[in-house]
């Protein structure tokens, strides 16, 4: 006898279940834009530098033409000033690196924070190694990126749309 539990279509039931199980592959990725300014050197600043780094992160979602296919980009700004009292800035980068996606077997609601969270993680990785080498290759030392909450970052964006929504109703009404 077995041990897992049925019912009296209980293989047809595990067959239907396994055929809906969600299916993310990755079809691609590559870097969109990709910018880095070395100020220090442009300025010709000499001596002692203390930095402070400020990431900044973007997503963004958009259905291709093929079906159940989707291009996310991460769109990351990462800026570092001196610590210093002047606040000078010593380096800016900015990269947009997206991901093509086929993913089969997600419900309509469930779509859009799959797109924000989960396909973000996957290109990740491959942004913190980019963001590393070229700040490595720009003089500075290599910046590797703290991991990124995409669901924290996913919840900001709906708690600061659905502000933006009752500030837009409460305008109206006045």
């Amino acid at each position: 006898m077995s041990d897992t539990p049925t019912n009296e279509n209980g293989a047809a039931e595990g067959a239907a279940q396994q055929a809906a199980q969600i299916k993310m592959q990755v079809l691609g990725q590559y870097i969109r834009d990709l910018s880095f300014e070395n100020i220090v050197a442009q300025k010709g600043v000499t001596g002692e530098v203390q930095p402070d780094v400020q990431v900044q992160v973007n997503l963004d979602a958009k259905k291709r033409t093929a079906e159940n296919q989707y291009e996310v980009i991460a769109k990351f700004k990462v800026e570092s000033r001196n610590k210093t009292e002047d606040k000078s800035p010593l380096f800016l980068m900015e990269l947009e690196y997206a991901g093509i996606f086929l993913i089969e077997n997600v419900t309509e609601e469930q779509l859009h924070p799959f797109l924000l969270i989960e396909c973000p993680r996957m290109l990740f990785p491959f942004i913190r190694r980019i963001v590393s080498d070229v700040t490595r290759d720009g003089g500075f030392p290599p910046l590797n990126l703290d991991t990124v909450d995409f669901m924290a970052l996913y919840r900001q964006e709906l708690i600061r749309r659905a502000q933006a929504e009752q500030a837009g109703k409460a305008q109206a009404d006045a």
